[in-house]
């Protein structure tokens, strides 16, 4: 079965969603980080797979569910990162990130019959998920990260390769505070939802308008 792996950080201040500082501070940018971590590895144990695997930078917190394994992350470069994600991986791999923690384990829950890989596109360019049906960590060696066209670039390089890419729905990241008032809105049950209302009444400033 799939290896669904999440890429993360530690949520600590001033380390994770600092585009969020302000209207958030530090201590609240990474209390949101945490929610949407946990809010992501929640549906991820909630999706069927054959192993599940947190890629960390940093160390594991009590927002760890049980059922997961735990591997550092390499040095160099977000994609070299991933890529190194990938090559940890034998048979089929599902990657997302902590940043869409709307996603469902609906959404998880891939198949790759008839595709070699799965592209999860992100509303601001990037993208939200990336599955091989065989991980080939060359494939990501390269691509220009954290940029409007990363998505774009990372599908090409895909397509180039030959491979049939079967598309999942487009999502949104949480990146600013206009981001993390549109994701809750999508998901107003989980842990996000809660801990952006909670940040809200203590700053004063709603959901950070």
């Amino acid at each position: 079965m799939t290896t669904l792996l999440v890429i993360a950080k530690e949520p600590l201040p001033g380390r994770v969603k600092t585009r969020l500082t302000p209207p958030f501070s530090p201590a609240e940018a990474a209390a949101l980080a945490e929610a949407a971590l946990a809010d992501t590895l929640d549906a991820v144990a909630a999706a069927p797979a054959g192993r599940r695997v947190l890629v960390l930078d940093g160390t594991p917190g009590p927002w760890l569910p049980a059922g997961f394994d735990v591997v550092p992350q390499c040095a160099g470069g977000l994609d070299l990162r991933l890529a190194d994600a990938f090559a940890r991986c034998d048979g089929p791999a599902l990657l997302i990130g902590m940043d869409t923690p709307q996603v469902t384990p609906e959404l998880l829950t891939v198949d790759f019959a008839g595709y070699d890989a799965c592209f999860g596109p992100a509303e601001d360019g990037g993208f939200w998920a990336l599955g091989l049906a065989r991980p080939d960590p060359a494939l990501l060696r390269g691509v220009p990260m954290s940029t409007p066209r990363t998505g774009a670039v990372q599908r090409r390089r895909l397509v180039a390769a030959g491979l049939r890419v079967r598309d999942l729905p487009r999502l949104r990241d949480v990146d600013t505070a206009a981001d993390a008032a549109a994701v809750a809105a999508l998901a107003p049950h989980g842990r996000f939802a809660a801990r952006l209302a909670g940040c809200g009444a203590r700053t004063g400033k709603g959901t950070g308008r």
